[in-house]
């Protein structure tokens, strides 16, 4: 097992991937604590002052200017976190809420919160024990931070709400005392601390970007297989084309598709049969690179996110100088931005994916093969509503697509008058994700089907390797079964290769 460190900065997608991989356990580096510790001393110094501090000794949004009594100070976190807790629908994923704790303790870890290391302690204890905290996903406006869906995750470090822990949904009280786990008391500012940040969109978003990443590498091989069954050109992924376009996504994607294509002899150089191909096959490297482009800009941006301080208010120690300082970095806007693009780049995966498909089953377009790859035709339908289902979850994600980050809503008696909408782009674009996913594994069951009738012995070495992977999967179609169990184990072997180690 390996040891996930965490120092609030240089977290990567990479590095959550493995986590998520390996059953990693996680740990504190000692600036980090060292940090919190720091920070936490100067909250309790305002407290000893009694100074006038947002979310320390004032109310909360329109109720800022309320001063709140020093008896009452904990109470008030508490109170945050209940009224707060008021997401509805269902559950985030396991995988999204335990991301989640990680990616709000790498916050918590940069020192600029002031929280206590009991707080930061309990969320050690619950990520290395997943106790995964049950988070409805909607009700977030992804702008004064992902308030609900953070209450819900606060929650069961009090000892109240659900989690999962091993499989069963229980109260998060009975775990604890099933482990001999105190609930976290909170102290003055901490309610906040934990509520205030992006961490449900990014968490989402995070997750989202593994598991696209992943399937638009995958589609090359299933998109491999097509280009052979239909007898694709490979002049068109000569490196030469696709330098003077200065992509360098681009470059890789043709790349890669010669490297699957190499030793085939099923495909064919420009006037064997025709001269050049339909856009779908021709243009793979233009269409996929752009997505991966797409995919550059959302790492970036999440990994930014991932490692920033996105409290409020926000404390700072430096030069003898102390300051604490009310800000907007809870806003959601960059992450809302980058996971809307992200929906964009990977719907495209599934348009052209589908306008592939459609050629393997039209007989006006797959080269002589049989109308819907039927066995026979007229008594067996064969393909034909696969496509079906492809067309019907590609113009889904026509209406999913658009960008959730247009939109806002006042809030909070118009305190906050200008919301991102992150949760609602990265919960879509997942939905986007499976859609895609789903769109690919028909691709690859109607790819399969294609080149074993033209005839597997001709493929290149390492697509056939994935033929004979696939065909363990999914059998030869010698007559019309249920597909839809097909395209489901299919999709599910294309997510898990995300999470291999």
């Amino acid at each position: 097992m390996m040891t996930l460190r965490l120092n609030g900065d240089q977290l990567t997608i990479e590095a959550i991937r493995q986590f998520l991989a390996t059953g990693d356990q996680i740990e504190i580096s000692e600036e980090a604590h060292a940090r919190v510790k720091r920070s936490r001393a100067i909250v309790e110094r305002i407290i000893a002052n009694k100074e006038t501090v947002y979310g320390i000794t004032t109310g909360f949004g329109l109720f800022s200017d309320v001063l709140i009594d020093q008896q009452k100070y904990n109470e008030l976190q508490v109170n945050l976190i209940r009224s707060h807790a008021c997401g509805v629908g269902q559950p985030f994923a396991q995988r999204v809420a335990l991301v989640m704790m990680v990616l709000r303790l790498n916050t918590l870890l940069k020192g600029h919160s002031g929280v206590t290391t009991d707080l930061v302690d309990q969320l050690v204890f619950f990520i290395n024990n997943r106790i995964i905290p049950v988070i409805p996903q909607q009700g977030s406006l992804g702008a004064s931070g992902d308030l609900a869906p953070l209450s819900h995750l606060a929650l069961s470090l009090i000892g109240e709400g659900k989690v999962e822990y091993q499989g069963e949904i229980l109260d998060s009280s009975d775990v604890l005392k099933r482990l001999d786990r105190a609930p976290l008391a909170l102290q003055a500012k901490e309610g906040l601390a934990l509520i205030n940040g992006t961490q449900a969109m990014t968490a989402q978003g995070v997750i989202t970007f593994i598991e696209t990443e992943s399937l638009a590498y995958q589609a090359e091989w299933v998109a491999a297989l097509t280009h052979q069954a239909l007898n694709g050109i490979t002049d068109a992924y000569h490196e030469a084309v696709h330098r003077v376009r200065n992509f360098e996504e681009q470059v890789a994607v043709a790349g890669r598709m010669l490297d699957w294509l190499e030793g085939s002899q099923l495909t064919t150089r420009q006037g064997e049969i025709r001269v050049q191909d339909p856009y779908t096959l021709r243009c793979i490297p233009q269409i996929h690179g752009a997505s991966f482009q797409v995919f550059n800009y959302v790492r970036e941006k999440l990994e930014f996110e991932m490692n920033a301080a996105n409290d409020n208010p926000l404390i700072f120690d430096e030069n003898d100088e102390t300051l604490v300082i009310s800000g907007g970095n809870f806003h959601g806007q960059p992450v809302a931005f980058a996971l809307d693009f992200l929906k964009i780049g990977t719907s495209e995966l599934g348009n052209v994916s589908e306008r592939r498909l459609e050629r393997l089953v039209n007989p006006q377009l797959n080269g002589g093969l049989p109308p819907f790859l039927s066995p026979e035709p007229g008594l067996q339908s064969g393909a034909m509503i696969m496509q079906y289902a492809a067309a019907s979850l590609v113009s889904e994600n026509k209406t999913l697509a658009h960008p959730a980050s247009v939109d806002s809503i006042p809030s909070s008696a118009n305190q906050e008058d200008h919301v991102s909408m992150g949760t609602i782009a990265s919960r879509l674009g997942y939905q986007i994700l499976e859609n895609v996913r789903r769109v690919i594994a028909i691709e690859a069951i109607i790819a399969l089907q294609a080149v074993e009738l033209k005839n597997v012995s001709q493929l290149s070495p390492k697509t056939y390797e994935k033929f004979t992977d696939l065909r363990k999967i999914v059998p030869s179609i010698k007559e019309d079964r249920q597909f839809h169990r097909d395209i489901e184990n299919v999709a599910n072997y294309l997510q898990n290769v995300a999470y291999q180690k």
